[in-house]
């Protein structure tokens, strides 16, 4: 029984990988670089998206896929607000999204012209490492007020992806958190990657960030 369980997985994962790779097709067709963020709930996922598009906005044009286990659409209009082409994904209760969820997103978008598509994947920091979308690069934000143990609890999140941001800077005088140990954490599981602490309150390390997104469209 336990072989016919990770058979039937390893069968789900490479039915999952092959419609990435058609997304990723179309989405290069398009010319359009596509970021898929994950974090846990509370992470501040869509505050630190909404600050990107506002200091991406006047140079690149984006559009956004929203992931959502329920049908409120409060991220998606905040991003809509910005004047941002966006759809939401309702995964009915599922704890991630998946490749032929973003296919289906993809085509109630119009990405004629958009440099940047941005995944804002289901709250959640185990099944959607699993899970490609067809996406160029990966980014995991982590919060100050998560705690700075989150990279020994959920050690396959970490792994793979192409930029860690650790948000909620301005809380760091408040909170008890050890920035060399979760960094330790990080390097171990994903040695030298990007990392940018963040505040999208006080704007804090965002020219970093920036710059290091803007040079993804230009590797691309």
């Amino acid at each position: 029984m336990q072989t016919s369980k990770v058979q039937i997985v390893e069968n789900i994962l490479s039915a999952n990988d092959r419609i990435a790779e058609e997304n990723q097709k179309a989405l290069n067709s398009l010319g359009v670089t596509c970021m898929n963020i994950m974090a846990s709930p509370g992470a501040g996922k869509t505050s630190v998206i909404l600050k990107t598009i506002q200091h991406l906005a006047p140079k690149f044009r984006i559009a956004v896929i929203e992931g959502d286990t329920a049908p409120v659409t409060i991220d998606a209009d905040k991003v809509s607000e910005l004047d941002v082409p966006v759809t939401q994904i309702n995964t009915a209760g599922n704890c991630h999204l998946d490749a032929m969820m973003v296919q289906k997103g993809i085509q109630h978008l119009d990405l004629q012209g958009i440099d940047l598509l941005i995944i804002e994947n289901v709250g959640n920091l185990v099944c959607p490492a699993s899970f490609r979308l067809g996406e160029h690069f990966n980014v995991v934000i982590a919060s100050i007020p998560e705690g700075d143990d989150k990279p020994y609890k959920y050690p396959g999140i970490y792994q793979g992806i192409d930029a860690l941001i650790l948000n909620k800077s301005d809380l760091l005088p408040y909170i008890d958190f050890n920035q060399k140990y979760f960094r330790m954490g990080i390097q171990a599981l994903n040695p030298g990657i990007p990392t940018f602490l963040l505040s999208c309150k006080t704007g804090e390390g965002f020219d970093s960030w920036i710059e290091w997104l803007s040079d993804r469209f230009a590797e691309k």
